[in-house]
């Protein structure tokens, strides 16, 4: 069903064929709204490492697949039932769809709704309807009205990447003064974690094995950086110095798939305390004598409630929050992302602004 002012096909990235390109194509416009769907005018979207893993193949996720699931934008069509947003609002666009109300997790704390084994999936990840693409529906109930404060630029990263990162602190529940370890501390969300742990009190010991990733961790809060290079028992020696008493950090949590992060992780926690895995390895690899003989607690995390998401952007506003971005504008400029991210020279993250006239604004104040 045609919807008044929203033309019938848009542009879009798809992944149509595993370990293939993104098809760059004009596509029929998404009508069909959910009486709890928002349509969304895509502003900006960004990339995330979980992209690189649906067009692998590791979600079996059906094709074609609209890309990205980190998005921004203006709210231009309403389901029938949507009450807490309107027509205009600037949105962070929520990644779950369509949870089914029913099932122990919806029925339980806000914490486990998205964990719903009977929703239709996630944007762009287990479902078709990705932010690489003029406008997108997405689940009113999970997104997010963002602050005017906070730029369409910096919200389309936080909606997966700064969720993820900011839920596993959350989690956490340090207290101010406190030590947390961040194991790819300058990654895309690990700097924006560095930045969230520093303004909530905490001490940060960033650890990377990138140069530009260890000195972007230090710009971004960290109180002490490592170079995970130096090795595990190294690394042990060093957190040691830096934490109270010598024996390691409050919380470490892994942001890396590199296979010796999480045991390194654990071994520079402290006895009796936590690591918090948010990194999806096919298999996480901890030596048995840190879990039995130090007694260790291991979490996992997956994005956030909304109730979270919501809590994290007025936080970004309060506290001048910024995301370190590497900016292309045009859908059709995403082969040079892609060539960036596998380049291995990437810092922070890569952002597509697809809205012609945010593309405008976003130049003119930078020329400005």
């Amino acid at each position: 069903m045609a919807i008044e002012g929203i033309p019938e096909r848009m542009l879009a990235a798809q992944v149509v064929e595993y370990n293939k390109p993104y098809k760059i194509s004009g596509i029929p416009t998404p009508t069909s709204l959910d009486k709890h769907d928002l349509l969304i005018k895509v502003k900006v979207a960004s990339y995330c490492h979980t992209d690189s893993m649906v067009a692998a193949g590791v979600y079996s996720t059906a094709l074609p697949c609209t890309a990205s699931h980190e998005a921004a934008g203006e709210v231009v069509a309403l389901g029938g039932e949507v009450k807490i947003f309107k027509i205009g609002d600037r949105v962070m666009a929520g990644i779950p769809m369509h949870r089914c109300g029913n099932c122990s997790h919806c029925q339980g704390p806000e914490d486990l709704m998205l964990y719903c084994q009977n929703m239709d999936g996630f944007v762009g990840v287990t479902t078709g309807g990705g932010a690489f693409a003029e406008y997108m529906i997405v689940d009113a109930r999970e997104s997010c009205v963002v602050p005017q404060k906070v730029t369409y630029e910096t919200a389309a990263p936080l909606a997966c990447a700064g969720i993820t990162i900011w839920n596993a602190l959350a989690r956490a529940a340090l207290k101010k003064g406190e030590t947390v370890a961040l194991v790819g501390a300058g990654g895309g969300l690990g700097h924006l974690g560095c930045q969230f742990a520093k303004a909530m009190g905490l001490q940060v010991v960033g650890i990377d094995a990138r140069d530009e990733a260890l000195a972007l961790a230090q710009r971004s809060g960290a109180s002490n950086v490592f170079d995970a290079r130096i090795g595990k028992e190294k690394m042990v020696e060093e957190v040691k110095k830096v934490t109270d008493g010598g024996k390691g950090v409050d919380c470490a949590i892994t942001m890396t798939e590199a296979p010796a992060a999480a045991a390194m992780a654990c071994a520079i926690t402290k006895m009796h305390e936590l690591m918090i895995q948010l990194a999806q390895p096919t298999n996480v690899e901890i030596p048995f004598h840190e879990l039995i003989f130090r007694d260790l607690r291991i979490h996992s995390s997956l994005i956030a409630p909304r109730y979270e998401a919501r809590r994290m952007l007025e936080f970004v506003a309060e506290h001048d929050i910024g995301v370190t971005t590497n900016v292309f504008h045009g859908l059709q400029e995403i082969p040079k992302l892609l060539d960036l991210v596998q380049s291995g020279r990437m810092v922070g993250k890569g952002v597509v602004v697809v809205d012609a006239d945010e593309s405008k604004n976003m130049r003119e104040k930078r020329i400005g």
